[in-house]
């Protein structure tokens, strides 16, 4: 049966409280010329939702299978064909509505109209923006994952890699790459804590809510949660339609991973110049100048920082059209509200990806490093530290007279401090002992406080990394639970259909019966 254009348009022009469909100009702002996009974006939740709704409602009795069945057989062929009778027609009050006005014209009021039987859009619309938002959480959870294990890696790579970490842009200390990339990794960690309470966050099921007040027809909520995917139903009807602050927490959660990444990407982009020269990049990840011959420009970094400061414009933009609206239903909320943060996440996303591909790409130049820790005098602390602790002396007084010998080498141009230190100072070191004061091996004795040091290191790294592996068993159940619920809901559907054939003519009994 061929449904036209206009028997949509009759339906959706009388609602019985308001005639007329919404105005042209309104309806291609607010939904589109035609909804072949919302049909791609939410159509396949939406009818997720809709098998738990008609097979909670057979199971218990409130809807007949007699009707219930030719809804869930159509919804499969809908689906099936990519929604194509849909396809190319204008939604003039969304498509939603298209979609549940096809359903009436093409079965009939008596079996399409049952459809919203206690729903309404306000708790399908909560339900459905949750199960999207917990595949974009998930998504996002595996690229941070991906980045942290290839820092991890590289971490072990580069373990004698000693370079010069700065402050205030001069050089302080020397470290290790590998001291480096596990304390990026270990931020990240933060921030995946942070997206596994938004993906926590986001297991209760609004379903049943109804349009504010729930309903007084007696649905079970728990069978349609666990249908879906979810651990529990909403407990209150008002917050379950009226909150979006997931929304919310799941844009500062990337705000934070967006300012940890951005601050990755400032420092290899440094690394990576020809003043620098500590790191270079693999080809197939820089670009070169369409005029300048000699440029080889590691762009991908200017763009990762561009990406991870979105999330912190959206949360503004979406807590803004939050603010100072009613605590119940609102489209302020629930939809101009939510719009910033597809965008911010998928681009947040992109960034993972990329910044993994700088850092698994980007290869040491350890002479050019220990040069610099060399001549940046980043042994200068240990020098103090052996002066303390070899000679007594107290630490200003050691931080004064060294500080005089590099100041002495800056006006003779020498580089080397400790040969500077035992010309200005020979009676610091009579004796048989000695500062160690070459950057390798400062490295290997800073082990203390979370330092530099191999040992340090190495169980930093395995911490992370033993968090990582938790974090992963997390996700993968939670991907495992999803799975089981939809094959779980195909399992209920098929057997309703089952009742249904077998089913007496216009009997119809509770598929639980």
């Amino acid at each position: 049966m061929v449904i036209s254009n206009a028997q949509i348009l009759a339906h959706l022009g009388d609602t019985g409280r308001v005639a007329g469909t919404l105005h042209p100009k309104a309806q291609a702002i607010l939904f589109g010329d035609v909804a072949d996009d919302a049909i791609d974006r939410d159509l396949p939740w939406i009818t997720q939702v809709d098998r738990a709704h008609l097979v909670m409602m057979a199971e218990t009795g409130l809807l007949p299978i007699a009707h219930v069945s030719p809804l869930l057989r159509r919804i499969d062929e809908m689906e099936c064909s990519g929604f194509a009778s849909l396809r190319g027609r204008s939604a003039p009050r969304g498509v939603y509505l298209l979609y549940e006005t096809y359903l009436i014209a093409d079965l009939g009021e008596e079996i399409g109209g049952v459809l919203q039987t206690a729903r309404s859009r306000n708790d399908l619309g909560a339900t459905v923006l949750r199960m999207r938002l917990r595949q974009v959480v998930a998504d996002l959870l595996t690229g941070l994952s991906r980045l942290q294990t290839t820092l991890l890696r590289r971490a072990e790579d580069c373990a004698d890699a000693v370079f010069p970490i700065y402050t205030h842009y001069q050089p302080a200390q020397p470290v290790t790459l590998a001291h480096y990339y596990a304390g990026v990794a270990a931020a990240l960690d933060r921030d995946a804590e942070a997206l596994h309470a938004v993906l926590s966050d986001l297991d209760r099921c609004p379903l049943g809510a109804g349009a504010v007040g729930g309903t007084g027809l007696p649905i079970d909520t728990r069978r349609t949660a666990a249908l879906l995917g979810f651990s529990t139903p909403w407990a209150h009807s008002i917050d379950a339609v009226a909150s979006r602050d997931a929304v919310l927490r799941l844009l500062a959660a990337l705000g934070i991973l967006g300012v940890t990444v951005s601050r990755l990407a400032h420092d290899l982009q440094l690394w990576t110049t020809g003043e620098f020269g500590f790191l270079t990049v693999a080809d197939d990840l820089v670009g070169t100048s369409s005029m300048m011959p000699q440029k080889r420009n590691v762009y991908m970094l200017e763009h990762i920082k561009g990406m991870a400061a979105a999330p912190m414009g959206a949360l503004t933009a979406a807590a803004m059209a939050m603010h100072a609206t009613p605590f119940s239903n609102s489209i302020a909320v629930g939809t101009e509200g939510v719009k910033p943060v597809w965008a911010a996440a998928s681009g947040m996303a992109d960034a993972l990806t990329l910044v993994r591909l700088i850092v698994a790409g980007a290869e040491p130049n350890q002479g050019a490093m220990r040069l610099r820790a060399i001549s940046g005098q980043t042994n200068a602390t240990a020098l103090a530290d052996w002066l303390v602790r070899e000679r007594g002396m107290p630490f200003r007084r050691a931080h004064h007279e060294v500080g005089g010998v590099i100041r002495g080498m800056m006006v003779q141009g020498v580089v080397d401090l400790a040969t500077a230190a035992r010309d200005a100072h020979p009676e610091w070191f009579h004796g048989e002992r000695s500062p160690h004061l070459k950057p390798i091996d400062v490295v290997a004795a800073q082990e203390h406080g979370g330092g530099p040091g191999p040992d340090s290191t190495i169980r930093e790294i395995e911490r992370v990394r033993a968090s990582l592996r938790t974090r992963r068993a997390a996700l993968v159940a939670q991907h495992r639970r999803w799975r089981a619920a939809r094959q779980t809901l195909r399992s209920a559907v098929e057997r309703v259909l089952d009742i249904a054939v077998i089913d007496r003519p216009g009997q119809g009994h509770p598929a639980g019966a």
